[in-house]
């Protein structure tokens, strides 16, 4: 066997959970389920949405603040009603952009600089005349104590911006539209990005009762039926990127060591798209540093932070495919690098291990809250999923699917995953609409 093959079997091992291993994951997962919904320790948050199911017939115009990672989308949307929706405008704008010197995310950027930004985004899509009602997306761990009151709780997906965490969001938003005039803007709710998910495709599906971003972050929600301290049941933010039950290996040892929050995002950091490609990086230097990529010689973007991402993965994963992909990847990179048939394996190679098993975990992550709102399988379940890596990543929603029938067996055929795509900001409005509905509000058109 050579050494190039023996490190690759190497690899496989340090990337594969068995089915038997994920099962124990399932179990594990449950556990901190049933410990954080009663307030016990626990690496999931468990925290309560104050939001139940929309009933599909909710109506109205309604703007959409998304806000989940380093781009924000901003949407005026017409809800009609039989769980149907147009998208009347949209802008998408990053929160960092060198071109134009500005970096929101950033330690040295400001609430109030953050903030003032995204009220700027909402003005463009308005009428000073015309009241709007304004459902958030905030795609990050809150503690809520009613459907306005979100306190940031620690930013993740390496965003850093000072003067957040312990505030709410809600307020520090209201400001910045008081400060520039926008009083027609009325933030009526905030939820996180996994809970609107979960109601754009409850708008339409009666079934869906999970909900789940795969994409620079990963997170999941579901409705819990008996939820402690409510009388109805309420969509619960698991917080599942928390989950700290996976034993990793050793690249994600270093890159848990580098991140902002050593330590913590355990599962996240095996799964979301923000480190999947960093994974990569690791894995590639350490293969190239024991002479078996390259003939031993690093390009300079493997040895940058960051350099690589979930799109690096899936151009690499296809690699084999279409060969000819992993020139046109070196040369996104500026490298000149030589290719071999070995150095083409140990690309793909490395890029499906990074993928499935990201795949594999948040399937494992699924078939737990399964277990635990219908320890049967006797009803139909739809599991709603928005992100890049879902939508886009060669492989990964057959890979969930087929690791979902692994672990609940022949009644895999009662669960369906589906793609909600733009949901966490549809799904802003759809909060907006069942909060406009519950307090009998109203809003000019």
């Amino acid at each position: 066997m050579s050494t190039t093959q023996q490190y690759l079997d190497q690899l496989h091992t340090d990337f594969t959970f068995s089915t038997a291993q994920l099962t124990g994951i399932v179990e594990l997962f449950l556990h901190d389920m049933k410990e954080g919904l009663q307030g016990q320790a626990s690496s999931l948050a468990m925290l309560p949405s104050f939001l139940t199911k929309p009933d599909g017939q909710e109506t109205g115009i309604f703007l959409a603040l998304d806000f989940g990672g380093t781009n924000v989308r901003v949407m005026l949307i017409k809800l009609t009603g039989h769980g149907n929706y147009t998208i009347l405008k949209r802008q998408d704008v990053p929160l960092s952009n060198q071109s134009k010197n500005y970096d929101f995310t950033s330690r040295t950027s400001t609430a109030a600089e953050l903030f003032g930004f995204l009220a700027d985004q909402l003005a463009q899509l308005t009428q000073p005349d015309k009241t709007y009602l304004l459902g958030h997306t905030f795609s990050f761990p809150c503690r809520q104590t009613g459907t306005n009151q979100a306190i940031l709780l620690h930013w993740t997906k390496e965003i850093n911006t000072s003067g957040v965490v312990g505030h709410n969001v809600v307020d520090l938003l209201h400001q910045a539209l008081a400060d520039r005039g926008l009083s027609n803007i009325q933030p009526v709710t905030i939820t996180n990005d996994t809970v609107s998910a979960l109601l754009a495709a409850a708008y339409q599906d009666r079934y869906a009762d999970i909900g789940s971003i795969c994409g620079t972050g990963h997170n999941t929600c579901y409705l819990e039926p008996k939820p402690p301290r409510f009388s109805h049941p309420t969509y619960i933010n698991i917080e599942s990127g928390n989950f700290d039950k996976i034993s990793g290996n050793k690249y994600d040892a270093l890159l848990d060591q580098y991140s902002s929050r050593p330590g913590a995002g355990k599962l996240e950091k095996m799964c979301a798209g923000r480190y999947i490609g960093e994974l990569l990086r690791l894995v590639l230097l350490d293969v190239v540093t024991q002479g078996l990529l390259f003939n031993g010689n690093c390009p300079v973007f493997l040895q940058t932070v960051g350099a690589l991402s979930g799109w690096d993965v899936a151009v690499l994963q296809d690699a084999a495919a279409r060969p000819e992909q992993i020139s046109l990847w070196l040369a996104k990179h500026s490298s000149p690098t030589a290719v071999s048939l070995d150095d083409r394996e140990v690309l793909q190679h490395s890029a499906c291990l990074i993928a499935t098993r990201s795949a594999r975990l948040a399937a494992a992550s699924y078939a737990a809250i399964l277990k635990h709102i219908d320890p049967t399988l006797n009803s139909l379940h739809t599991i709603s999923i928005d992100g890049s890596l879902y939508e886009k990543l060669p492989g990964y929603a057959d890979t969930i699917s087929q690791t979902l029938q692994e672990l609940v067996g022949i009644k895999a055929g009662q669960i369906k995953c589906v793609l909600t795509k733009d949901g966490s900001g549809i799904g802003a409005a759809i909060a907006a609409a069942t909060t406009k509905k519950n307090r009998g509000s109203q809003i000019t058109t």
